[in-house]
């Protein structure tokens, strides 16, 4: 009788626990979406689509929702050659220095996409630092030709190929060797074995990955806005941008509107992206324990220098780009040893306060997501793997909503909800504290889907036991689920800094003076016409993101396996 009384006791405690922290995901996650619709269907409280169809037939609408599409479109064809081809080849073959590669295939994602445009702008041009040094720099006079569509599709088809990469060569490691040598036995030899084993094996991760892909272009607001605005080109974020810049008295009303097209059409590939990921079950059978590997033989020295070639030229060469701006006294005088000077570096990092301001907010703001959502995340996710009430199952299903919608349409929720706290005169908006909330709903699901993944391959017997033993749910919590999910938890919060740090897409549309964040301030040098000083601490920036990923690349033996992201 004791036991089942503390077993009543103890799912109680687990049912109101759940209750308590299901409310607080739902007001992080959901509540702000839900606000951006009602203001969006209603006029003045009452309901109404008349300024949604007004919106939504202006012709910048229109022509900002097809360069959207277009450029998301074939900026993930881009992202689609490039990623597949190295997924197949690091995956599948006898490649040297894997590790190596896969970490630089990893850092494209942790540059913010306005690094990566100004990098890009920096080695092309007629004020091309690096260019003029060689002597090969077009005539003064000469379009910028990165300000085009052209350019903003091959900037997001880089920026976005880590994601296609990841997707499939985790669904590639996952084909056993026996499968291949079956259908070698069967007489398949070559190209045969590829196209008609392991490619469809791979279409649900590649189907997956290319979705996710769209999606994450389709909201990406640096590279856009860098390269589109100059050149008159407007996409659906960059034109949010740009009304809410202009604050009317319906500002709010229409961006909500455009927030609401752009999650449309986010929602969309989110949905494709779930369909093909529920079809990744593949029953094979056999011992996954000896993945495939392929000899390339004669062929394996071409193919390493052909990819190592390709790294040099979408990493390297940019980055050169972006230090040698920095090191010379203005914007496109040639880098000699008498023209060099670490003027820009000092200006930048040391008189000017804004950029101490940024680092210490983006810092504080990163480490605070990443340590709230794992408080949050982690006893969410086990309480909702034991309990699968009606709520947790809808939490479920809509979790991912915040994320796949582009920023500034968060960002634009996020306004609506808190630029008047309920039953108050009070407001977040203009305080950092907005953009902590708006951090924690972008990458609630970041954290949450590896924790929630690794719960799920826990054998609940020794929860089980714990609690047949009388252990307090306080206690389970602290002694058994804690250390048995803190790898995918401690992947999920790096995963969340790196991201958040960098961050500019959310933060563009809610910093105010005081709580700039590092996206921010580079954005705005370079608007303003301080490109040495934005390459500068653009470059600083990535030494940042690369000593961390290093740092922690170095240490990765020292930790649980599934603790660092790229290895997992």
């Amino acid at each position: 009788m004791m036991g089942i009384a503390l077993q009543t006791g103890s799912s109680r405690a687990e049912a109101r626990l759940l209750s308590s922290i299901l409310i607080i995901a739902l007001c992080l996650t959901l509540a702000p979406v839900v606000r951006l619709f009602f203001e969006g269907v209603t006029d003045q409280g009452r309901p109404s689509l008349d300024l949604m169809r007004d919106v939504l037939a202006q012709p910048s609408t229109l022509r900002a929702l097809k360069h959207s599409i277009v450029t998301a479109g074939l900026g993930t064809v881009v992202s689609l050659v490039l990623g597949a081809a190295f997924a197949f080849l690091v995956a599948l073959t006898d490649l040297r220095a894997k590790a190596a590669l896969v970490f630089c295939l990893m850092i494209p994602m942790m540059i913010p996409p306005q690094i990566t445009a100004l990098s890009w702008i920096q080695i092309m041009g007629p004020s091309s630092v690096l260019l003029k040094t060689l002597g090969i720099a077009p005539p003064l006079g000469s379009p910028q030709p990165l300000y085009s569509p052209e350019g903003i599709i091959l900037l997001l088809g880089i920026q976005h190929m880590s994601i296609i990469f990841l997707t499939l060569r985790a669904g590639l490691r996952s084909i056993p060797q026996d499968v291949v040598e079956a259908a070698r036995i069967s007489g398949a030899r070559g190209l045969r074995t590829w196209w008609q084993v392991v490619l469809p094996l791979t279409l649900p991760s590649l189907a997956a990955g290319t979705a996710i892909t769209f999606v994450t272009a389709l909201g990406n607001f640096g590279i856009p806005a860098m390269l589109g605005i100059p050149a008159g080109y407007s996409t659906l974020p960059t034109l949010v941008y740009q009304k809410l810049a202009g604050m009317g008295t319906t500002v709010l009303a229409e961006v909500s509107v455009l927030a609401m097209l752009i999650g449309a059409v986010a929602v969309t590939g989110i949905l494709l992206q779930r369909h093909f990921q529920g079809r990744q079950k593949l029953h094979l059978v056999g011992s996954t324990s000896r993945p495939l590997a392929l000899p390339l033989g004669a062929a394996r020295l071409p193919v390493e220098i052909a990819l190592w070639a390709v790294v040099f030229a979408i990493l390297v060469l940019p980055m050169f780009g972006l230090l040698a701006a920095s090191l010379v006294p203005a914007y496109g005088v040639p880098l000699r040893l008498d023209t060099l000077t670490l003027d820009k570096w000092h200006e930048v990092l040391f008189r000017q306060p804004v950029t101490t301001r940024a680092f210490a907010n983006s810092f504080g703001l990163a480490a605070g997501a990443a340590l709230a959502l794992m408080l949050i995340c982690l006893p969410l996710a086990w309480l909702m793997e034991r309990r699968r009430t009606r709520l947790a199952r809808l939490f479920d299903s809509l979790l991912d909503l915040p994320y796949a919608l582009p920023g500034v349409v968060l960002s634009i929720a996020m306004i609506l909800l808190l630029i008047k706290l309920p039953f108050t005169d009070a407001t977040l908006y203009g305080t950092i504290w907005i953009i902590f909330l708006a951090y924690m709903a972008r990458f609630f699901a970041v954290m949450f889907r590896p924790v929630q993944a690794s719960l799920k391959l826990l054998d609940p017997a020794m929860d089980e036991a714990a609690q047949s033993v009388g252990a307090s749910l306080r206690r389970r919590l602290r002694d058994v689920i804690l250390p048995l999910s803190a790898p995918a938890a401690a992947a999920g919060a790096i995963l969340v800094f790196l991201t958040a740090f960098n961050e500019l897409t959310v933060s563009a549309l809610l910093w105010s003076s005081g709580t700039e964040t590092l996206g921010v301030v580079i954005f705005n040098l370079n608007d303003s016409g301080e490109a040495g000083m934005a390459s500068a601490l653009a470059m600083a920036i990535v030494l940042v993101v690369m000593a961390l990923m290093g740092l922690i690349q170095l240490l990765s033996h020292r930790f649980p396996k599934g603790v660092v992201p790229w290895q997992t």
